[in-house]
Protein backbone atom coordinates (compact mmCIF):
# COMPACT_ATOMS: atom_id res chain seq x y z
CA UNK A 1 0.00 0.00 0.00
CA UNK A 2 2.85 2.69 1.39
CA UNK A 3 4.64 1.57 -2.07
CA UNK A 4 1.44 2.18 -4.21
CA UNK A 5 1.14 5.40 -2.50
CA UNK A 6 5.08 6.63 -2.81
CA UNK A 7 4.54 5.80 -6.45
CA UNK A 8 1.61 7.92 -6.84
CA UNK A 9 3.20 10.74 -5.59
CA UNK A 10 6.21 9.98 -7.85
CA UNK A 11 4.54 9.86 -10.68
CA UNK A 12 2.17 13.30 -8.88
CA UNK A 13 5.90 15.10 -8.94
CA UNK A 14 6.40 14.38 -12.09
CA UNK A 15 3.74 15.52 -14.23
CA UNK A 16 4.02 19.09 -12.15
CA UNK A 17 7.48 18.65 -12.87
CA UNK A 18 7.03 18.39 -16.60
CA UNK A 19 4.22 20.96 -16.92
CA UNK A 20 6.29 23.39 -15.28
CA UNK A 21 9.12 23.04 -18.07
CA UNK A 22 6.60 22.82 -21.12
CA UNK A 23 4.94 26.25 -19.50
CA UNK A 24 8.24 27.81 -18.82
CA UNK A 25 9.63 26.37 -22.04
CA UNK A 26 12.71 25.13 -20.61
CA UNK A 27 14.77 23.80 -23.61
CA UNK A 28 13.67 27.51 -25.09
CA UNK A 29 14.68 28.72 -21.72
CA UNK A 30 17.99 26.87 -21.50
CA UNK A 31 19.06 27.79 -25.29
CA UNK A 32 18.17 31.63 -24.18
CA UNK A 33 20.46 31.02 -21.32
CA UNK A 34 23.37 29.92 -23.10
CA UNK A 35 22.96 32.68 -25.46
CA UNK A 36 23.63 35.42 -22.53
CA UNK A 37 26.36 33.45 -20.84
CA UNK A 38 28.63 33.22 -23.86
CA UNK A 39 27.67 37.16 -23.99
CA UNK A 40 28.99 37.58 -20.21
CA UNK A 41 32.65 35.13 -21.25
CA UNK A 42 33.23 37.65 -24.27
CA UNK A 43 33.37 40.86 -21.96
CA UNK A 44 36.93 41.90 -20.79
CA UNK A 45 36.40 41.15 -17.16
CA UNK A 46 37.06 38.49 -14.21
CA UNK A 47 35.34 35.46 -14.26
CA UNK A 48 33.46 34.67 -11.42
CA UNK A 49 30.98 32.33 -9.90
CA UNK A 50 28.29 34.28 -8.04
CA UNK A 51 27.29 36.59 -11.43
CA UNK A 52 27.09 33.66 -13.44
CA UNK A 53 24.70 31.94 -11.41
CA UNK A 54 22.40 34.78 -10.90
CA UNK A 55 22.49 35.46 -14.92
CA UNK A 56 21.55 31.94 -15.18
CA UNK A 57 18.83 32.04 -12.55
CA UNK A 58 17.57 35.36 -13.26
CA UNK A 59 17.60 34.54 -16.94
CA UNK A 60 15.88 31.14 -17.01
CA UNK A 61 13.26 33.56 -14.60
CA UNK A 62 12.58 35.98 -17.43
CA UNK A 63 12.27 33.40 -20.35
CA UNK A 64 10.21 31.54 -18.23
CA UNK A 65 8.02 34.23 -17.24
CA UNK A 66 7.66 35.58 -20.57
CA UNK A 67 6.49 32.00 -21.75
CA UNK A 68 4.30 31.68 -19.06
CA UNK A 69 2.52 35.09 -19.77
CA UNK A 70 2.47 33.99 -23.47
CA UNK A 71 0.70 31.04 -23.00
CA UNK A 72 -1.98 32.40 -20.69
CA UNK A 73 -2.74 35.27 -23.35
CA UNK A 74 -2.78 32.43 -26.12
CA UNK A 75 -4.80 29.59 -24.03
CA UNK A 76 -7.86 29.97 -26.47
CA UNK A 77 -5.31 30.29 -29.68
CA UNK A 78 -3.29 26.98 -28.39
CA UNK A 79 -6.02 25.23 -28.35
CA UNK A 80 -6.78 25.25 -31.64
CA UNK A 81 -2.56 24.27 -33.18
CA UNK A 82 -1.95 20.21 -32.99
CA UNK A 83 0.99 21.49 -32.11
CA UNK A 84 -0.11 23.49 -28.90
CA UNK A 85 -3.20 22.06 -27.21
CA UNK A 86 -1.86 19.60 -25.33
CA UNK A 87 0.36 22.23 -23.39
CA UNK A 88 -0.81 22.41 -19.67
CA UNK A 89 -3.43 25.44 -19.84
CA UNK A 90 -5.45 24.55 -22.87
CA UNK A 91 -5.60 20.77 -22.08
CA UNK A 92 -6.82 21.29 -18.76
CA UNK A 93 -3.97 20.26 -16.33
CA UNK A 94 -2.80 23.69 -14.91
CA UNK A 95 -5.67 26.20 -14.19
CA UNK A 96 -5.06 30.03 -15.59
CA UNK A 97 -4.57 31.40 -11.85
CA UNK A 98 -1.80 28.98 -11.38
CA UNK A 99 0.01 29.40 -14.34
CA UNK A 100 -0.03 33.14 -13.95
CA UNK A 101 1.41 32.46 -10.17
CA UNK A 102 4.33 30.76 -11.62
CA UNK A 103 4.85 33.63 -14.23
CA UNK A 104 4.39 36.22 -11.85
CA UNK A 105 6.96 35.04 -9.12
CA UNK A 106 9.26 33.68 -12.07
CA UNK A 107 9.06 37.75 -12.80
CA UNK A 108 10.05 39.16 -9.61
CA UNK A 109 12.93 36.19 -8.86
CA UNK A 110 14.12 37.70 -12.53
CA UNK A 111 14.15 40.94 -12.15
CA UNK A 112 15.56 40.63 -8.66
CA UNK A 113 18.27 38.34 -9.56
CA UNK A 114 19.37 40.84 -12.46
CA UNK A 115 19.16 43.58 -10.27
CA UNK A 116 21.53 42.31 -7.85
CA UNK A 117 24.03 42.32 -11.01
CA UNK A 118 23.15 45.52 -12.08
CA UNK A 119 19.99 47.82 -12.74
CA UNK A 120 21.11 47.79 -16.50
CA UNK A 121 20.51 43.92 -17.05
CA UNK A 122 17.58 44.14 -14.93
CA UNK A 123 16.10 46.93 -17.19
CA UNK A 124 16.63 45.44 -20.29
CA UNK A 125 15.47 41.98 -18.46
CA UNK A 126 12.38 43.65 -17.89
CA UNK A 127 11.84 45.30 -21.86
CA UNK A 128 12.15 41.72 -23.19
CA UNK A 129 9.23 40.59 -20.66
CA UNK A 130 7.14 43.73 -21.79
CA UNK A 131 7.98 43.66 -25.87
CA UNK A 132 7.50 39.64 -25.48
CA UNK A 133 3.87 39.93 -23.99
CA UNK A 134 2.89 42.70 -24.88
CA UNK A 135 3.70 43.74 -27.94
CA UNK A 136 4.43 40.63 -29.72
CA UNK A 137 2.14 38.22 -28.66
CA UNK A 138 -1.26 40.05 -29.56
CA UNK A 139 0.69 41.10 -32.82
CA UNK A 140 0.71 37.77 -33.99
CA UNK A 141 -2.84 38.07 -34.88
CA UNK A 142 -2.36 41.42 -36.75
CA UNK A 143 0.00 40.97 -38.74
CA UNK A 144 3.84 39.52 -40.18
CA UNK A 145 5.72 42.85 -38.14
CA UNK A 146 4.98 40.80 -35.39
CA UNK A 147 8.65 38.73 -36.33
CA UNK A 148 10.12 42.19 -36.77
CA UNK A 149 8.50 42.79 -32.83
CA UNK A 150 9.50 39.74 -31.54
CA UNK A 151 13.17 40.26 -33.19
CA UNK A 152 13.91 42.48 -30.07
CA UNK A 153 13.73 40.88 -27.04
CA UNK A 154 14.91 38.05 -28.68
CA UNK A 155 18.09 39.53 -29.27
CA UNK A 156 18.55 41.08 -26.18
CA UNK A 157 19.87 37.65 -24.48
CA UNK A 158 23.58 37.98 -26.10
CA UNK A 159 24.16 41.27 -25.30
CA UNK A 160 22.65 41.38 -22.16
CA UNK A 161 25.42 38.64 -20.77
CA UNK A 162 27.90 41.60 -21.55
CA UNK A 163 26.03 44.60 -20.05
CA UNK A 164 25.23 42.04 -16.78
CA UNK A 165 29.80 41.66 -16.46
CA UNK A 166 29.84 45.16 -17.71
CA UNK A 167 27.14 47.28 -16.68
CA UNK A 168 27.79 49.27 -19.87
CA UNK A 169 25.99 49.59 -22.80
CA UNK A 170 28.11 50.22 -25.94
CA UNK A 171 28.94 48.88 -29.60
CA UNK A 172 30.15 45.63 -28.11
CA UNK A 173 26.80 44.77 -26.61
CA UNK A 174 25.22 46.75 -30.04
CA UNK A 175 26.77 44.28 -31.92
CA UNK A 176 26.03 40.85 -30.15
CA UNK A 177 22.37 42.51 -30.52
CA UNK A 178 22.41 42.72 -34.22
CA UNK A 179 24.08 39.49 -34.92
CA UNK A 180 21.24 37.52 -32.85
CA UNK A 181 18.62 39.93 -34.13
CA UNK A 182 19.38 39.35 -38.15
CA UNK A 183 19.58 35.67 -36.97
CA UNK A 184 15.71 35.71 -35.90
CA UNK A 185 14.43 36.48 -39.82
CA UNK A 186 15.89 33.26 -41.59
CA UNK A 187 14.79 31.18 -37.97
CA UNK A 188 11.59 32.20 -37.38
CA UNK A 189 10.48 32.30 -41.37
CA UNK A 190 11.84 28.80 -41.74
CA UNK A 191 9.81 27.39 -38.34
CA UNK A 192 6.92 29.65 -39.97
CA UNK A 193 6.94 27.88 -42.97
CA UNK A 194 6.97 24.95 -41.89
CA UNK A 195 4.16 25.15 -39.32
CA UNK A 196 2.10 27.75 -41.62
CA UNK A 197 -1.29 25.65 -41.97
CA UNK A 198 -1.59 25.15 -38.42
CA UNK A 199 -0.52 28.66 -37.49
CA UNK A 200 -3.38 29.77 -39.72
CA UNK A 201 -5.63 27.86 -37.39
CA UNK A 202 -5.37 30.38 -35.10
CA UNK A 203 -5.10 32.67 -37.13
CA UNK A 204 -1.36 33.91 -36.80
CA UNK A 205 0.21 35.51 -39.41
CA UNK A 206 4.43 35.19 -39.17
CA UNK A 207 5.48 34.69 -42.83
CA UNK A 208 5.94 38.46 -44.19
CA UNK A 209 4.33 38.06 -47.54
CA UNK A 210 1.50 35.74 -45.70
CA UNK A 211 2.29 33.39 -47.87
CA UNK A 212 4.89 30.45 -48.42
CA UNK A 213 6.47 32.06 -52.06
CA UNK A 214 9.45 33.17 -53.52
CA UNK A 215 8.56 36.51 -51.66
CA UNK A 216 9.13 35.01 -48.29
CA UNK A 217 12.32 33.18 -49.49
CA UNK A 218 13.64 36.03 -50.78
CA UNK A 219 13.36 38.23 -47.81
CA UNK A 220 15.06 35.04 -45.82
CA UNK A 221 17.89 34.81 -48.35
CA UNK A 222 18.50 38.62 -47.82
CA UNK A 223 18.07 38.65 -43.83
CA UNK A 224 20.84 35.36 -43.94
CA UNK A 225 23.20 37.62 -46.07
CA UNK A 226 22.85 40.40 -43.41
CA UNK A 227 23.16 38.13 -40.62
CA UNK A 228 26.38 36.75 -42.06
CA UNK A 229 27.78 40.15 -42.92
CA UNK A 230 27.29 41.18 -38.88
CA UNK A 231 28.16 38.15 -37.15
CA UNK A 232 31.94 38.66 -38.63
CA UNK A 233 32.06 42.21 -38.44
CA UNK A 234 34.31 42.35 -35.36
CA UNK A 235 37.16 40.64 -37.26
CA UNK A 236 37.67 44.36 -38.77
CA UNK A 237 38.66 45.80 -35.48
CA UNK A 238 36.00 48.68 -34.88
CA UNK A 239 33.97 46.75 -32.48
CA UNK A 240 35.71 47.99 -29.10
CA UNK A 241 37.26 45.18 -27.26
CA UNK A 242 34.49 42.49 -29.01
CA UNK A 243 37.52 41.29 -31.37
CA UNK A 244 37.14 38.32 -33.97
CA UNK A 245 40.53 36.73 -35.59
CA UNK A 246 40.10 36.11 -39.30
CA UNK A 247 40.48 32.30 -38.74
CA UNK A 248 37.82 32.21 -36.20
CA UNK A 249 35.63 34.53 -38.80
CA UNK A 250 36.33 32.31 -41.68
CA UNK A 251 34.39 29.49 -39.45
CA UNK A 252 31.04 31.93 -38.83
CA UNK A 253 30.94 32.91 -42.37
CA UNK A 254 31.09 28.96 -43.86
CA UNK A 255 28.33 28.17 -41.31
CA UNK A 256 26.56 31.05 -42.71
CA UNK A 257 26.94 29.85 -45.73
CA UNK A 258 25.74 26.46 -45.12
CA UNK A 259 22.76 28.31 -43.97
CA UNK A 260 22.79 30.19 -46.89
CA UNK A 261 22.78 27.51 -49.33
CA UNK A 262 19.23 25.92 -47.18
CA UNK A 263 17.69 29.74 -47.71
CA UNK A 264 18.53 28.77 -51.70
CA UNK A 265 17.13 25.76 -51.75
CA UNK A 266 13.94 26.98 -49.92
CA UNK A 267 13.60 29.51 -52.88
CA UNK A 268 13.71 26.83 -55.45
CA UNK A 269 11.98 24.17 -54.11
CA UNK A 270 8.97 25.85 -51.03
CA UNK A 271 8.41 22.97 -49.41
CA UNK A 272 8.50 21.68 -45.90
CA UNK A 273 11.12 19.79 -45.76
CA UNK A 274 13.44 21.97 -47.14
CA UNK A 275 12.24 24.98 -44.08
CA UNK A 276 12.80 22.20 -41.64
CA UNK A 277 16.51 22.03 -43.08
CA UNK A 278 16.96 25.37 -43.02
CA UNK A 279 15.38 25.88 -39.46
CA UNK A 280 17.55 23.24 -38.02
CA UNK A 281 20.64 24.72 -39.61
CA UNK A 282 19.87 28.28 -37.81
CA UNK A 283 19.82 26.51 -34.44
CA UNK A 284 23.52 24.80 -35.35
CA UNK A 285 24.44 28.33 -36.53
CA UNK A 286 23.59 30.23 -33.75
CA UNK A 287 25.09 27.61 -31.21
CA UNK A 288 27.94 27.20 -32.91
CA UNK A 289 28.72 30.96 -33.41
CA UNK A 290 28.50 31.24 -30.08
CA UNK A 291 31.27 28.87 -29.26
CA UNK A 292 33.49 29.75 -31.95
CA UNK A 293 33.59 33.32 -30.47
CA UNK A 294 33.95 32.29 -26.92
CA UNK A 295 36.57 29.53 -27.77
CA UNK A 296 38.33 32.46 -29.98
CA UNK A 297 38.81 34.90 -27.29
CA UNK A 298 40.10 32.30 -24.81
CA UNK A 299 42.35 29.90 -27.26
Amino acid sequence: MKTAISTAKSSNWTLVFSDFKEITKARLAVSVVFSSLAGYLLAPVQLNLVPILLLAFGGYCMVGASNAYNQIIEQDLDALMNRTKNRPIPSGRMSVNKALSIAIVLTVLGIVSLYILNPKTAMFGAISIFLYTSVYTPLKTKSPLAVFVGAFPGAIPFMLGWVAATNDFGIEPGTLFMIQFFWQFPHFWALGWMLDEDYKKAGFKMLPTGKKDKGTALQIIMYTIWMMVISIVPVFGFTGALTLSVPAAGVIFLMGSVMLMFAFRLYTKRDNATARKLMLASVGYITLMQIVYVADKFI
